[in-house]
C-alpha cells in the first residue's frame, strides 16, 4: 500500500508525493479517503505564501505538526472510510465514515481519538463543513447576537455564508452582509441576510447608515462580524460600529498588516475588538462546554442548514493544482470546492 499527498512546494506551485504504507498499529485505524475540501481563507494563505513561516501549523491537530514553511502538507477538511483496525480497536469501527482534520491525502493511519464518527443522518459532502460550521458556531457564542440587533457581516465565503445562516434564526432587527463578489451576495440573501452590497461601492457605506437609521437614532451597528480576510474591512467595521458595540474578529490575515483608525470614534465610543479562533472555547464557556458538545451543536446545525448547496465544483484529486488556481484566480466564481479521490485504490490518476 501507500499514500499520494498533496505538498506545498513554493507560493502557488502545488505537487504529488507518495509514501509506503504499513498496516495500523494495534491502537490505530487505517483511513481510505474518500473526500476532501479546500479552505479558501487559512490554505490559500498557505498557497500564496502568506503565512508566517516560523508559525506552527495547528497545535490543537494532531495530523498538522511542524511549521508553515515549505515544503508543507496542510488542509483540515476530509472524510474517509476505515480500511482496517488494529487488534486493539473494536472491528466494528471498520468500514464506518469518519471526518478528519487532516491534510489531503489518500490514505492515512490515526487514533480512534483523531477522527469523528459522521452522523447517519448527514451526507458525506455536508460532512466535510464541520470544521466551517463549528466556526460559524464559534463565533456566535463567542458574539452572542441578542434580540432586535443591527448586525453586519463582513465576507461571505463560506465561513461568512454559513454565520450569516446561523444569525438568520435569531430575532435580529437587521442582518447586512457585505462581499465584494455578486454571486456571493445572492447566496447571502439566499442564507437569510435582509441586505448585501458591495464593500467597494462608494455609497455601500451610506446605504448601511441609512438602513441602520431607520431603527436607531444614531445609524450604528450593535455587532459587526469580520470574516472576509481583508485586513482593510477592520477599519470599515470600526466605522460602523456603536457605541460599546462587539466587533468579532475572524479574519486570520497571515503576513498582512491591518492599518486601522484609533483616533477617531473607535475611542470614545469603547468599541469591544472580540478575537474568535476556534481551536479554543471562551473561558467563560469552560464549565459547562466542552469541545465535544460543541461538535454536537454543530452537526445539528449542518443538519438544519445542508451547506453542501455552497460546493461550486468538484475536482478529482490528481487535478488539486488546477482547483487551487481557479481559487485564487477566479474567486468570483468559486465558493467551496470539493477533492474526490476515486481515482482508483492506490489514489493514482
Amino acid at each position: 500500500m501507500k499514500c499520494i499527498s498533496l505538498q506545498f512546494k513554493a507560493p502557488y506551485a502545488v505537487d504529488f508525493v507518495d509514501a509506503p504504507v504499513s498496516e495500523p498499529a494495534e491502537d490505530m485505524l487505517l483511513v481510505r479517503t474518500r473526500m476532501s475540501a479546500i479552505s479558501a481563507g487559512t490554505e490559500m494563505l498557505v498557497y500564496r505564501g502568506q503565512v508566517p513561516g516560523e508559525l506552527a501549523l495547528d497545535p490543537s491537530i494532531s495530523a498538522l505538526t511542524g511549521r508553515f514553511a515549505y515544503p508543507v502538507k496542510y488542509g483540515y477538511a476530509l472524510v474517509g472510510q476505515v480500511e482496517t483496525a488494529g487488534n486493539r480497536i473494536d472491528p466494528k469501527w471498520v468500514g464506518r465514515t469518519v471526518f478528519a482534520f487532516h491534510p489531503h491525502e489518500t490514505l492515512f493511519a490515526a487514533g480512534q481519538d483523531e477522527v469523528i464518527p459522521i452522523p447517519e443522518s448527514i451526507s458525506a459532502e455536508n460532512a466535510l463543513f464541520l470544521p466551517n460550521m463549528e466556526t460559524a458556531v464559534n463565533f456566535i457564542m463567542d458574539a452572542r447576537p441578542m434580540i432586535g440587533e443591527q448586525v453586519i457581516v463582513f465576507g461571505q465565503g463560506i465561513v461568512g455564508q454559513l454565520t450569516t445562516a446561523l444569525l438568520s434564526r435569531f430575532p435580529l432587527k437587521n442582518l447586512v452582509t457585505l462581499d465584494r463578489y455578486a454571486f456571493r451576495r445572492e447566496k447571502s440573501l439566499q442564507a437569510g441576510a435582509g441586505v448585501s452590497l458591495d464593500p467597494n461601492d462608494a455609497e455601500a457605506g451610506n446605504r448601511i447608515k441609512r438602513l441602520l437609521a431607520n431603527n436607531s437614532p444614531d445609524a450604528t451597528a450593535d455587532l459587526i462580524f469580520e470574516l472576509s480576510g481583508n485586513p482593510a474591512a477592520l477599519d470599515q467595521a470600526i466605522e460602523l460600529a456603536g457605541y460599546n458595540s462587539r466587533i468579532v474578529i475572524g479574519s486570520w490575515y497571515g503576513t498582512r498588516k491591518a492599518a486601522l483608525n484609533l483616533g477617531g470614534a473607535y475611542h470614545r465610543n469603547r468599541i469591544q475588538l472580540i478575537s474568535s479562533q476556534v481551536s479554543t472555547l471562551a473561558p467563560e464557556l469552560l464549565g459547562r462546554w466542552s469541545k465535544a458538545r460543541r461538535f454536537e451543536c454543530a452537526w445539528e446545525m449542518i443538519r438544519q442548514v445542508q451547506p453542501a448547496e455552497l460546493i461550486t465544483q468538484r475536482f478529482k484529486f490528481a487535478d488539486a493544482a488546477n482547483a487551487f488556481d481557479l481559487l485564487d484566480r477566479q474567486p468570483e466564481n468559486a465558493l467551496q470546492i470539493v477533492l474526490n479521490y476515486d481515482e482508483g485504490k492506490d489514489g493514482q490518476p
